[in-house]
């Protein structure tokens, strides 16, 4: 069975929040009740402050939303938290 493709809404790959000085995480994640985060069942695109990724952490472990891709933000640049798959050997 295929997984539900959920339209992404929030913040465009490009946006300026990316860039700030201050903007350290990239979360998408899937909102399940309505809360400050969102809407019950949309999936969203974020670049937060340590503030805001702290919120965010906050409001997965209360069950509103669950974190499913994140990446480290360096003066723009996104950095997944996992290393790429080494080919060969």
């Amino acid at each position: 069975m295929k997984p539900v493709r959920l339209p992404l809404i929030g913040h465009d790959l490009l946006a300026v929040e990316r860039y700030h000085d201050d903007t350290r995480h990239m979360i998408e994640f899937l909102v399940f009740t309505d809360c400050p985060m969102g809407s019950a069942g949309q999936y969203i695109r974020r670049f937060l402050t340590e503030a805001g990724y702290a919120a965010a952490l906050e409001a997965q472990r209360q069950g509103h939303i669950q974190v499913r891709r994140h990446g480290n933000i360096i003066e723009g640049h996104i950095l997944p938290d996992r290393p790429k798959k080494r080919r060969g050997k």
